[in-house]
This record gives C-alpha cells, structure tokens and sequence, in this order.
C-alpha cells in the first residue's frame, strides 16, 4: 500500500516541477532576468521550508546535530538545483515544457543509474544491466521525438 503512496508521491512531484517551469519562465519573461526568477523561486521556497522547518523541530522536539554532514552538503543541492531551475526557466520557452520535462527525465535516469553503480554518498550499488541501458536508450528516443516532432 505505501508503495503506491510513494510512487503517486513521486508522479505529483514531477507534475510539479512540469507546471513550476512555465511559472518561472513567466517571472523571467516579467523581471527581464532568468537567473533573478530562479532566485526568486528558491528564497520563497527556502523560505516557506524554513517556517516548516522550525515548526517541525518545535512540534517533535528534535534537535538538529549541525556538525554532523559533511560542510559541502550544506551549499551542493542548492547550487545543483539553481543551476535546474535556471535552465528550466530558459529552455521552457525555447523549447516547450513537454520536451524539458523528457530531456529532464532523460538527464535523471543517466545521471541515476552512474549514481547507482558507483554507490555516491552511501546509495546501494546496482549494476547497470542490459535492461537498464535499453530503458535509457528507449527514454532518449521517446525525448527526442517529444523534441522533434
């Protein structure tokens, strides 16, 4: 049952991020800067977060243990996900949202599976079969003819 939760979790979050692109597009087109609209999105999500943050701390009473990750971690998702919705917010109108949202899913599957393999930052290995490069080349051809056609 929480398979299904999850993986409906999974399809909502990528209909997000699908529908947050033409938004972001859209405050580009209106400040005249995409790297502004991107920075935009990221400080009222960071800070809506940050209200969730500490109510959860308050409400659970959890402490937070600053010391424990890695000082990099701290700036690594936050860089990596600026540079996304950058890019998001340009391509979107060069593009269309259909073809960036295939290349997306493209681009996180190959970097998915190298993510895999190699085990980065504590994932469980797995190989990269025959199945799982079929599947690669089968999404790569489904972007391009969303692209091209």
């Amino acid at each position: 049952m929480m398979g299904a939760v999850w993986s409906l979790l999974g399809i909502l979050s990528g209909a997000f991020i699908a529908v947050q692109a033409p938004i972001n597009s859209q405050l580009a087109r209106g400040l005249g800067l995409p790297v502004a609209a991107a920075a935009f999105s990221f400080l009222s999500g960071a800070v809506v977060l940050g209200i969730i943050a500490v109510s959860v701390v308050k409400v659970q009473g959890i402490s937070l243990d600053w010391k424990a990750p890695a000082p990099w971690l701290f700036i690594a998702g936050g860089v990596l996900g600026g540079f996304y919705v950058t890019l998001s917010t340009i391509l979107t109108p060069r593009i269309g949202a259909a073809a960036l949202m295939a290349f997306l899913v493209a681009g996180q599957l190959l970097a998915g599976m190298l993510v895999d393999r190699a085990g980065f930052l504590g994932v469980a290995v797995r190989e990269i079969s025959l199945g799982r490069v079929a599947g690669a080349v089968l999404l790569l051809a489904g972007a391009l003819l969303i692209r091209l056609y």
